[in-house]
């Protein structure tokens, strides 16, 4: 019993990003939510940290000619409403995994946050779902890749992701 709830309370995972159930984000205590209302004064300025650095990523992306269509790199793009906060910035590549390791070996860290489409998770067995069924959001779970966005990722440190990025495009 102690196990499934450890599961369900983590999105019903059995390991990382491989759901055998439904769950969802119960982990808040006493603690997080004390240090929370504090750090929420600060999240809009995170915010828009964020979305400077998306932006930066998306100007490196282009001026390297790695943009997609005619690039091997496709990046979020705003849809012209709202506002994005880009707790993640995912990119799509073809190559993916060899992209990350080649990052990887240059301490840049990236990461792979849904490895396999939702219908093929063991949580959604039941609904009757094969691969094929859904052939992008399965061509998604191969190709995207987060790179690092957080606030305080600077310029310099961008143009650096970006940099590798080009590096393995050209290899």
């Amino acid at each position: 019993l102690a196990k499934r709830l450890r599961s369900l309370r983590n999105h019903g995972f059995a390991e990382k990003y491989y759901n055998r159930e439904v769950g969802g984000n119960f982990r808040l205590d006493a603690l997080q939510a004390a240090v929370l209302r504090v750090k929420l004064r600060h999240l809009e300025t995170w915010h828009e940290a964020r979305r400077h650095n998306a932006a930066r990523y998306r100007e490196l992306l282009a001026a390297a000619g790695l943009a997609a269509p005619d690039g091997p790199v496709a990046a979020p793009h705003e849809a012209g409403h709202g506002r994005h906060i880009y707790h993640q910035f995912v990119i799509r590549c073809e190559h993916r995994d060899e992209l990350q390791a080649f990052l990887g070996e240059r301490g840049i860290g990236s990461a792979v946050y849904y490895p396999v489409a939702l219908h093929l998770q063991e949580c959604f067995r039941d609904l009757g779902s094969v691969e094929g069924d859904f052939p992008f959001a399965e061509q998604a779970a191969r190709q995207v890749l987060a790179l690092p966005i957080y606030p305080e990722l600077g310029d310099k440190d961008a143009a650096e992701v970006i940099d590798a990025v080009r590096a393995f495009c050209s290899s």
